[in-house]
């Protein structure tokens, strides 16, 4: 039911509800990445671009509707608010802020995959940037930045959910050191150790992907002191 390579930003400070969120949409063919609060998910939404926001509007500090709010001024990027709160005036709230769906919770999980896939199918394709570049090439590997795919000559190479977000981070931000800190807040995981070293064991597997010798990385950099870094030719 999702649209090819959809990228969905779930936002919501429930743990429980965000990993559940995150686990269906994933099971369901999209691309996920998870924000705990508003302030997680601006930080996201400087370095990434998504096809949808599914958002929580009942959350400490700013709520939903604000950050929806903030969000349009300078994004189109559809927003399905999801709320304990379905009375008419909290609805209309949100649609004023520029939501384009309101959800009340509880809700059943089909419902919320239909009514995404109405709000995509209604979504025109997005303007192409000329000047941007559209392909990363990586030795014999090429990243297609649009699609996200990655191919080596005529065979594509599969990437796992997680391997496929780790690529749109690099390819936001090619040259640039990216800590391990940044890297889980960036793919939506709860802060710590444990995570941290979650990150290089993807960092390892990605690596023997697109490196010729994944123990001497000549795109998939490590750079002391600082984290990793993407540096396509």
């Amino acid at each position: 039911m999702a649209e090819p390579d959809a990228h969905i930003l779930v936002v919501d400070d429930d743990e429980r509800i965000r990993q559940l969120l995150q686990k269906f949409l994933i099971r369901n063919g999209f691309l996920v990445t998870a924000a705990r609060d508003a302030a997680h998910a601006r930080r996201i939404l400087r370095g990434l671009d998504f096809d949808m926001i599914v958002l929580d509007v009942m959350m400490p500090g700013e709520d939903g509707v604000s950050l929806t709010r903030g969000i349009r001024e300078t994004s189109t990027t559809p927003i399905m608010l999801l709320t304990a709160r379905g009375e008419t005036d909290d609805r209309i709230k949100g649609f004023e802020a520029g939501a384009d769906d309101y959800l009340p919770k509880p809700f059943e999980p089909k419902e919320l995959l239909l009514r995404m896939a109405a709000i995509l199918r209604r979504m025109p394709d997005p303007p192409r940037d000329a000047s941007a570049p559209k392909l990363l090439t990586l030795g014999l590997i090429r990243y297609d930045i649009e699609r996200g795919e990655m191919w080596q000559g005529e065979d594509q190479i599969r990437l796992t959910a997680t391997e496929s977000q780790l690529m749109r981070i690099f390819s936001a931000r090619p040259g640039e050191a990216l800590t391990r800190t940044e890297l889980v807040e960036e793919l939506g995981r709860d802060k710590g150790q444990a995570q941290e070293r979650a990150v290089d064991v993807q960092i390892t597997r990605l690596r023997r992907k697109i490196e010729s010798d994944p123990k001497q990385p000549r795109y998939l950099q490590t750079v002391r002191g600082a984290g990793y870094m993407l540096a396509p030719d």
